[in-house]
């Protein structure tokens, strides 16, 4: 039917020139954009895919820049270990020399050096955050992302606790002194370098009890050496007791009267108990005070008093007021509590009844009450470092206590090597998972470009046919006006 009123050609060609527009302009877009998707309505569930992606790309690239700002921290800590792996060296040395006795200088030059390195080391270890408790001595998580979980989604790197870290005094040399020093027992007289001699023969026992510092307070320890079928050999009373004492920074040798004797620049008494007097290793009953280390001998009894008590030496004062009445075990913590900061510690005296005041460096120490810690009142005479027996014994307890540390240097090192491996797999992962998600986002989100550019011609040719049917359909109302004529 041919109509003056509707022109449905007209209206046909329109509708497709308005929809080969649309696909013309989509494909221009496509193509200068470099996207696929423009807008949600392009591809709604491939966009929400996409944007999926683009997250957790983002997330992992920042990941990356985390996990290699964590290689950089290591290796900063890993630079100062080795630092310290210097110093300890360098202690190794000073106290070696001064295990000699041969040595024919002054001990206490050498163990200026010694005790400036000792405090060295703390102040590095700070510096690195492993100190204890310092920022890094602890269980360091760096998030990385990419991971389908939280846990899985970062790298631990556990440099937590005592063990892992590397100031002087967790390395257990705070206590440590090459200066000359060993304490002999009062009272010995048993000789373990005699020919062919055997101690603790059968099933007999000696016991030392030592009243020590450890980890600044006062403590007691027991070291027991059990007698074999056939007795032990000085050789095996040394072994015995060393492998008991090395933690606290004391060592066992024998002195040059072939007596047995204790080193170290841990403030210590001891006193000894065997179960057989004829094979012991030595005397029943004799006691020792480390005279290695500054020492001040207070009342023989504690006398329970109430007083104030005054400690004074170059890092620092420290005042303590005891009460009347107190016990012995509190007067001491009370003690230490105040005096530990500034290295004065307080132990039980050898005879078990009173207290002996000891420091690696020289203090003053006074009361204002007679009987009480103190036989009198006012100023109280501190003794310098001496030795009653060999002048090596504090130069081989701290050779002993310097292989732990570097054994516990290397494990800190070791666990910090592992951290910046563990790290550096992460980082290769991840830039893996950057490359293959970022790969599955261009599959969904960019255009194809040779698939637009021959949609553009194909949309091009649609239209100008579009336009051209559409003229022709315009034109076909004029037709009628022939018949009119």
């Amino acid at each position: 039917m041919i109509s003056f009123v509707t022109n449905y050609a007209s209206m046909v060609a329109e509708n497709n020139l308005n929809t080969n527009n649309n696909f013309q302009t989509s494909t221009i877009e496509a193509l200068t954009s470099g996207y696929r998707i423009n807008s949600s309505g392009d591809d709604p569930a491939g966009l929400a895919v996409a944007n999926q992606y683009r997250d957790e790309v983002a997330q992992v690239t920042q990941g990356v820049q985390n996990a290699n700002d964590g290689v950089s921290t290591l290796q900063i800590i890993d630079g100062g270990l080795n630092n310290i792996g210097t110093m300890l060296d360098r202690l190794q040395t000073l106290a070696t020399e001064s295990a000699t006795t041969t040595f024919t200088g002054d001990r206490n030059n050498i163990n200026v050096e010694y005790q400036q390195l000792v405090q060295q080391i703390s102040q590095q270890a700070a510096t690195i955050g492993l100190n204890t408790g310092g920022t890094f001595n602890t269980q360091n998580e760096i998030f990385i992302g990419g991971g389908n979980s939280l846990t899985n989604s970062q790298v631990e790197v556990d440099l937590s606790g005592t063990a892992n870290a590397v100031d002087s005094t967790a390395l257990g040399l705070t206590n440590t002194t090459v200066a000359a020093g060993g304490a002999e027992l009062t009272g010995n007289s048993v000789r373990l370098d005699a020919p062919d001699a055997v101690f603790l023969s059968g099933s007999a026992t000696q016991t030392f009890t030592f009243n020590l510092v450890s980890n600044n307070s006062a403590t007691t320890f027991t070291a027991t050496v059990n007698g074999g079928a056939t007795g032990l050999s000085e050789a095996n009373v040394l072994s015995s007791l060393n492998s008991q004492l090395s933690t606290y920074g004391i060592t066992a040798q024998v002195g040059g009267d072939g007596q047995i004797q204790f080193g170290g620049g841990t403030p210590f008494t001891v006193s000894t108990a065997t179960t057989d007097i004829t094979d012991q290793i030595a005397t029943t009953g004799s006691t020792a005070t480390n005279v290695g280390i500054y020492n001040l001998a207070g009342l023989a009894t504690y006398g329970a008093k109430a007083e104030n008590l005054t400690f004074q030496n170059g890092q620092g004062t420290a005042n303590v007021a005891l009460p009347a009445g107190d016990s012995l075990g509190s007067a001491i913590a009370a003690i230490n509590a105040q005096t530990s900061s500034i290295g004065i510690y307080a132990v039980v005296n050898a005879a078990g009844t009173g207290i002996s005041f000891q420091s690696a460096n020289s203090f003053t120490a006074s009361t204002d009450t007679a009987g009480g810690a103190f036989t009198a009142a006012g100023a109280q005479t501190v003794t310098a470092p001496s030795s009653t027996a060999s002048t090596t014994g504090n130069a081989l307890a701290a050779v002993t206590a310097i292989q732990t540390a570097l054994s516990q240097l290397g494990q800190v090192q070791a666990s910090v090597g592992a951290g910046e491996n563990k790290l550096q797999y992460a980082i290769d992962l991840a830039n893996s998972q950057i490359t293959n998600v970022t790969s599955a986002e261009s599959d969904i989100r960019d255009a194809d470009v040779a698939t637009e550019a021959a949609n553009l011609t194909q949309a091009q040719v649609l239209e100008q046919a579009s336009v051209a049917a559409m003229a022709q359909a315009n034109a076909t109302p004029q037709a009628i006006l022939k018949l009119l004529q």
